[in-house]
């Protein structure tokens, strides 16, 4: 698997920012190598849940924005790689008002898959809120 990064995490945000401007401004790059990628979740009042938790589907929301941004990491600037399978475990109920962190790393780089891992901590926390394995179909034209 070829390890060398085709993008760098200003270019990936701005990536984010100009395909997906609905989303882009809700995450952040914190850290960007061969092996891992971690991405903040900027948590505001439109991620929480009844209750002043953070709701599954922001953090569902981050493990895929952030799977995905270790695939073009890897791939370069290929839009159209789409989520086929996701798994989610949620295992521990976050706070309200503290950004989530996902620590993603790819388990595999094909040609026309890629899967990754992603868990999910509250921000300066170490024990895992979620745990996400996804995978993601890769275009055959790149």
């Amino acid at each position: 698997m070829d390890r060398e990064l085709k993008m760098d995490a200003s270019t990936l945000e701005a990536f984010l920012a100009r395909e997906f401007p609905q989303v882009g401004a809700d995450f952040a790059i914190e850290s960007l190598s061969a092996d891992l990628l971690e991405v903040r979740l900027k948590v505001a009042d439109r991620h929480l849940r009844p209750g002043g938790t953070v709701s599954g589907p922001s953090m569902f929301a981050l493990a895929d924005v952030s799977v995905y941004l270790a695939v073009l990491a890897r791939l370069g600037p290929v839009a159209l790689a789409v989520t086929t399978n996701c798994s989610i475990d949620f295992m521990r109920k976050p706070a309200a008002g503290v950004d989530l962190i996902c620590r993603c790393r790819l388990l595999k780089l094909g040609k026309l898959l890629a899967v990754g891992d992603a868990l999910i901590f509250s921000d300066g926390g170490d024990e895992a809120l979620a745990r996400a394995t996804l995978t993601y179909a890769i275009p055959p034209t790149r």
